[in-house]
């Protein structure tokens, strides 16, 4: 038997909210509240599911797991920070170059291409 990824939750603080920004982000609409939990629906390529867990402390620090997104960097960083991202860094290493980004809770994540 092997293993697959079928959801990856983030916690925070306010599930509804940040629901809505990656909605947004990935296309995918929300599926499903229960309670303190919002699921999106299954990406239509069947990759996991995204799900938001309400939390009642912020995150401090690095968060230790992220979200590494592939596309067009010039096309997709400025439409993620127009919907409430913001730029951290940039990163450029042979053959791939990423932004790395936090979502409005502070969640980092990256925006990777091929170079």
């Amino acid at each position: 038997m092997a293993l697959n990824v079928g959801m990856v939750t983030i916690d925070c603080v306010d599930p509804q909210a940040l629901s809505e920004f990656w909605s947004a982000a990935l296309g995918v609409p929300v599926d499903a509240v229960h309670g303190n939990y919002v699921y999106l629906a299954r990406p239509a390529d069947g990759g996991p599911v995204v799900s938001f867990q309400g939390v009642p402390e912020p995150r401090v620090g690095k968060n230790r797991v992220h979200l590494d997104l592939n596309g067009s960097r010039a096309v997709e960083v400025p439409r993620l920070v127009a919907l409430g991202a913001t730029v951290v860094e940039e990163h450029e290493a042979p053959g791939t170059a990423w932004t790395v980004l936090e979502d409005p809770e502070g969640n980092v994540f990256c925006v990777g291409e091929d170079a």
